[in-house]
């Protein structure tokens, strides 16, 4: 498992597409955070906190991390070397988990250097360090649950689909959906539906509050996915 995440993570920097996607998504959330007037703008905003960021990183992930997916199957099955895998000494999980992991940790890469965002806020504050560090902890650990559901759908797309293509836009769909379709679905009908959504789970740990059923939740929805994955591939 180990050496086919390496062989993910290598295969990702060997090309400009790996360094450009890590890129888009710190220029755009630098954009809207520091640049663009509104109310994403931290100095604009008056408080010295990090909610526009958290509000954004979700969506822009909705697209970067099906980015990053959309070769990990589709692209094996297109060069034909994807039976030449199964021939190797690792069990198809392994295979799958070490593909899944390699995305994984290519987000949390992407989502390193916005650590500076916490050091500039809290010397923003009044007076300096006036940040809520266990709200922020939170969210960012929010993400990381976000980011292993999308990676988990981004494996699960590329696995069904023989184009990269389409496996980048089913898999920004079924992110959507799970995003924030059910709370959507329960605005317009009035149905308690938000809570199977990750919008909803998000936003309690985004507070601070690291409840077992939210991660109970995160946990399923990835390894569903997962799941899903392996019951697509034993059938090839």
């Amino acid at each position: 498992m180990l050496a086919v995440l390496k062989k993910e993570i290598h295969s990702f920097f060997a090309t400009p597409i790996g360094y450009l996607v890590i890129g888009l998504f710190l220029l755009a959330n630098g954009l809207f955070l520091w640049v663009f007037k509104g109310e994403f703008n931290i100095l604009e905003y008056g408080f010295a906190d990090l909610s526009g960021f958290y509000f954004l990183a979700p969506w822009i992930f909705i697209f970067l991390i099906p980015a990053i997916t959309m070769k990990s199957f589709a692209e094996e099955k297109k060069q034909g070397t994807l039976e030449l895998l199964f021939t190797k000494p690792i069990s198809l999980l392994q295979l799958i988990l070490g593909k899944y992991f390699g995305a994984v940790i290519l987000v949390v890469l992407a989502l390193l250097p916005t650590l500076l965002y916490i050091y500039t806020v809290q010397q923003l504050g009044n007076p300096v360090g006036n940040i809520d560090l266990g709200s922020t902890l939170g969210a960012y650990f929010g993400l990381l649950c976000i980011a292993m559901v999308y990676s988990a759908v981004g494996i699960f797309t590329s696995a069904i689909s023989n184009n990269q293509i389409v496996a980048f836009l089913l898999a920004i769909i079924i992110c959507f959906v799970l995003y924030y379709g059910f709370e959507g679905v329960a605005e317009i009908t009035n149905y308690p539906l938000h809570n199977f959504g990750i919008k909803h789970h998000f936003n309690s740990i985004s507070n601070g509050i690291i409840d077992s059923r939210n991660l109970i939740y995160f946990g399923s929805i990835a390894a569903l996915f997962i799941f899903f994955t392996k019951l697509t591939l034993s059938k090839k």
